[in-house]
């Protein structure tokens, strides 16, 4: 099924005194002539407007545990809808889902749904939130926040899965729709985000110090560690002070592992050890919730009461064997608050990846 390209009208532009149109959507601020796209090819110039070319059409629809985004602590155990669109700001050369977020064609949207029908569908299904992932949500940021307000309708939860590359005031009014977030933090020097990411270390930064200080958004943290490239014991501890000093021990930091993928087939996948060597560094610096991902670590997934080390919640890859945080988020032992967003907790949803098809839900 190839949908035809639609031209939905995009916000964040001005217009330059040689004719051409700025995107003041993120930190590329690209020009544009009349037809041309942007760094992210879903924002253009048409018309004399920039347009976004991918709303209401999707890469798929599927439903996730919340924990496969990763969250663990945004109401674990629950049932997320998730959903991409084409195209990214980033140019990630190890990106792990390159063949959705690299994609320069429409048969890759294959699937098309309003922020209404989205909304109604993630209901229908029994899901606590809706995702925004895959490829970042920042360039397709309105269909994004559209969905996001239908979601708010229907006591729906809004997630962005994002690298947090957007300017000040576009991030203000994105996030203003969002309940949580994970935020891809892929290196903590500059150079690494030039040389393998072909953007800058700053305002990934600021995007979290932004949710920190200034938001009631619950966001997470994920660093895809490379081998010989932003594995080092130096950097590792590095980023995880960083993330205790600006933004305190209580935001989850998930340490994952990296396979040779897009332009980076060079590099050996992650070995184990080393995501158990970064956690035990984020918990020697005093992270209260340090975890390992895209390895079978129960013990690197599980979460700990940060006062008397009682094991909360027991993980298995996206399964949960055992749980005993109290409804309102407190260890039932020592009775220490663990942060997060937390419920009554039935049955888990698991561990499976359900795909939907919108014209059958």
């Amino acid at each position: 099924m190839n949908i035809a390209e639609s031209s939905h009208p995009a916000r964040w532009w001005h217009t330059l005194e040689d004719g051409r149109i700025q995107c003041d959507l993120c930190p590329r601020d690209c020009r544009l002539h009349e037809g041309q796209r942007g760094m992210c090819f879903v924002r253009k110039m048409e018309g004399g407007r920039l347009v976004l070319t991918t709303y209401g059409r999707s890469s798929g629809f599927c439903v996730d545990p919340i924990e496969k985004k990763p969250l663990n602590h945004f109401y674990p155990g629950s049932s997320v809808f998730s959903f991409g669109t084409a195209g990214c700001n980033l140019a990630c050369k190890f990106c792990q889902n390159w063949d959705i977020s690299k994609s320069r064609e429409t048969d890759t949207l294959a699937d098309a749904a309003g922020p209404a029908e989205i909304a109604r569908t993630a209901k229908k299904l029994g899901c606590k939130s809706v995702a925004y992932t895959y490829n970042d949500p920042v360039p397709f940021a309105e269909y994004a926040m559209d969905t996001a307000d239908e979601c708010r309708k229907l006591d729906i939860q809004s997630v962005a899965v994002t690298a947090g590359y957007i300017h000040k005031a576009p991030m203000v009014e994105f996030y203003a729709k969002m309940d949580a977030a994970n935020v891809d933090l892929k290196g903590f020097t500059d150079e690494f985000y030039v040389k393998h990411c072909g953007g800058r270390l700053q305002p990934v930064l600021d995007t979290l110090i932004y949710l920190r200080r200034e938001t009631q958004v619950w966001f997470e943290i994920t660093t895809l560690l490379i081998p010989g490239l932003n594995d080092s014991d130096a950097e590792i501890r590095q980023l995880s002070e960083w993330v205790g000093r600006e933004l305190g021990p209580e935001v989850p930091l998930h340490f994952t592992a990296f396979h040779p993928d897009y332009k980076m087939m060079d590099r050996p996948a992650t070995p184990a050890a080393t995501l158990t060597r970064a956690r035990k560094i984020g918990m020697e610096v005093g992270l209260h919730y340090v975890y390992t991902g895209n390895v079978h670590d129960p013990e690197g997934g599980t979460t700990y009461c940060p006062s008397c080390k009682t094991p909360l919640i027991v993980r298995d890859w996206y399964e949960i064997p055992a749980y005993h945080v109290s409804d309102d988020g407190h260890c039932p032992k020592c009775g220490a608050a663990i942060a997060g967003r937390f419920q009554k907790f039935g049955k888990a949803f698991g561990g499976r990846r359900i795909p939907i098809a919108m014209h059958l839900a």
